[in-house]
């Protein structure tokens, strides 16, 4: 009566001609470009103040659509044999014993209903998780720079297009970003920070090299009218940051009193994901279920996927194409979609109906750790029911 078992069919493809091979990972260094961008704290002059590169005219935070605007289409799935999935339902020794489990790991919960329920009713209410995964890559371009040291300067040539300079490729499905230094943008000029000089004023003493004594709070005395010995009845000492000096290095140009400006190609990989729980309304919070591992049925991944159209359920299949469509709209046209994946999980839940005490209570069971939720346990102490 309980254990009736659910056969689930599906079709599944997968190519792997659409598959986009990954390069290294994100973290830094894990590949070896002598355009990789430094990060020393230099800032960029102003806009204003930039020649204008061809190609390059609007820099800012706005992505850059990509050259191959609007993504390519995917194909329709072939049909390839069928495969079978028996899914039996949760078993009374199982679903006992996680109750029981839950009950023990309840300070104020009484396990005499775990272990003394009697099973009048197990219903297996198998809930599908739909999730579409789009990785995609999008570009922005800024001014940068870097203390100029006499280094090579690459303002000759012809500056590539945005999308047009080859970057490795992270893991896969992994959030990630990173700056290059787009070539033949290179051009020195002089600190905006320090006007050239190489020294800023010390915000400390404001460029007088001196600062209040601290002991004697600028008086020159101390409390028992007695000269201060640390400022000698100045009321000054002088200034700890700068050295009595009034400027420090500059922070921006590191002393050089000029910059290596270049524009700055930076990469965001992001892997964008929609979600879809079919809940067929057993009154149990879908909520819980998002940290929850379910039983994977299908996995299909390539460049750009077809939404699921074979699957037996059809709340699944009309969750994979809206969810599909609305991915195409949202990235097709400001990022790169890079690599598609759309997976199908059955998450099991058993409704447990049982009664104790002369009286009948509800509690469910879910997922493959077969975890426990109850509305209502029947033995609680006094203080969980103020609670």
């Amino acid at each position: 009566m309980y254990n009736n078992n659910i056969n689930v069919l599906f079709c599944f493809c997968n190519s792997d001609q659409d598959i986009a091979h990954p390069g290294p990972s994100c973290p830094a260094g894990s590949y070896a470009d002598p355009n990789t961008v430094p990060n020393d704290g230099a800032t960029a002059p102003p806009a204003d103040l930039m020649p204008v590169v061809p190609g390059y005219e609007s820099l800012g935070p706005n992505v850059i659509p990509p050259s191959d605007f609007g993504a390519a289409q995917p194909q329709a799935p072939s049909r390839v044999p069928e495969r079978r999935f028996d899914i039996p339902a949760i078993a009374e020794e199982l679903a006992q014993e996680a109750f029981i489990k839950y009950a023990s790991s309840k300070c104020c919960y009484s396990s005499k209903p775990a272990k003394e329920m009697v099973f009048t009713d197990l219903q297996s209410l198998n809930t599908y998780r739909y999730r579409l995964e789009t990785f995609t890559e999008s570009r922005t371009t800024e001014w940068d720079s870097e203390p100029y040291n006499g280094q090579v300067v690459d303002g000759f040539g012809v500056a590539p297009a945005p999308w047009s300079i080859p970057v490795p490729i992270p893991s896969l499905f992994q959030d990630c970003k990173k700056s290059v230094r787009v070539p033949h943008t290179s051009t020195v000029k002089g600190c905006h920070s320090c006007l050239n000089l190489g020294r800023s004023a010390c915000s400390r003493c404001v460029n007088s090299g001196r600062t209040r004594c601290g002991s004697c709070s600028g008086m020159g005395r101390t409390s028992s009218d007695q000269r201060c010995i640390m400022c000698q009845g100045s009321g000054m000492i002088r200034c700890h940051s700068c050295g009595g000096v009034g400027s420090i290095t500059c922070k921006t140009c590191k002393g050089q009193g000029k910059l290596l400006c270049f524009i700055k190609l930076k990469m965001t990989w992001k892997n964008n994901m929609n979600v879809a729980v079919i809940d067929k309304g057993s009154g149990f919070p879908v909520e819980l279920l998002d940290q929850i591992t379910g039983e994977r049925l299908l996995t299909d991944m390539a460049a750009v996927v077809y939404p699921v159209v074979s699957f037996p359920d059809s709340s699944v299949n009309a969750a994979s194409e809206s969810a599909v469509r609305e991915h195409q709209a949202q990235f097709a046209t400001t990022c790169r979609i890079l690599q598609q994946r759309q997976t199908i999980e059955l998450i099991p839940i058993t409704r447990v109906h049982y009664a104790w005490n002369e009286k009948t209570h509800i509690y469910f069971v879910y997922g493959t750790e077969h975890k426990v939720y109850t509305k209502d346990y029947p033995a609680k102490c006094c203080c969980c029911s103020i609670l």
